[in-house]
């Protein structure tokens, strides 16, 4: 049954790949927002003393399509030319030869300098929006949850893309990180539906301390 699954993805892959990429993305990051979904009611269920009263859990599907829409407008179609052009920039501008050390760590640098951010800062940016916040709320929110992802996810996704860059094709290089965006995407909704959380609080009370002594300079 996987191996035909695995035949029937690779080609679609090969047919049509910028769709497959996008609907693959798409189905992850939804998927990944069921599962925060329910996180978050299995926290806030534990906390409550009167577990009786507790609703039982269902699903925002409003939400869900929220965030499997960013898969598909932004992760899929974004990330599959961002994998590609970083492969061919590799090759032909560095001339760098593949699965050399050179070849990966610059790989995995660009990917977490510049593609990292980014995909936060939109993720963060477009829930905001779509949940009908206005361009100052957004911001604050932007200002909340993004060091705190960034810190969490620059401790783990360097690691992920040092084997995805050094094993996997460029075509499946996509879908492998979408495989771990199920898990990401689930983070990123989980982390963003905690709002002022204490322990969030923490790292903008930090950021907040570095810009006054950045200004007491």
């Amino acid at each position: 049954m996987m191996l035909k699954l695995w035949k029937w993805y690779t080609n679609c892959l090969a047919v049509h790949p910028v769709k497959t990429q996008i609907i693959s993305s798409g189905l992850l990051w939804g998927t990944g927002d069921i599962i925060a979904q329910s996180i978050t009611h299995s926290t806030l269920k534990k906390r409550r003393q009167n577990t009786d009263a507790d609703e039982p859990f269902k699903i925002d599907w409003k939400r869900v399509a929220i965030t499997s829409s960013f898969g598909f407008a932004f992760v899929g179609p974004v990330g599959h030319f961002w994998y590609e052009a970083l492969d061919r920039l590799m090759r032909n501008r560095f001339q760098l030869q593949p699965k050399t050390f050179r070849f990966i760590a610059s790989k995995v640098a660009l990917d977490a300098i510049i593609f990292g951010p980014l995909d936060l800062l939109v993720f963060f940016s477009y829930m905001g929006f779509c949940a009908g916040k206005s361009i100052y709320q957004v911001k604050q929110n932007v200002k909340r949850d993004f060091l705190p992802a960034i810190m969490v996810q620059g401790g783990a996704w360097p690691l992920l893309q040092i084997a995805n860059f050094r094993y996997v094709p460029v075509r499946y290089q996509l879908l492998y990180v979408n495989s771990f965006c199920l898990l990401d995407s689930a983070f990123l909704s989980w982390l963003e539906q905690q709002k002022d959380a204490p322990w969030k609080q923490w790292f903008t009370s930090l950021l907040a301390v570095d810009e006054k002594k950045g200004k007491d300079w």
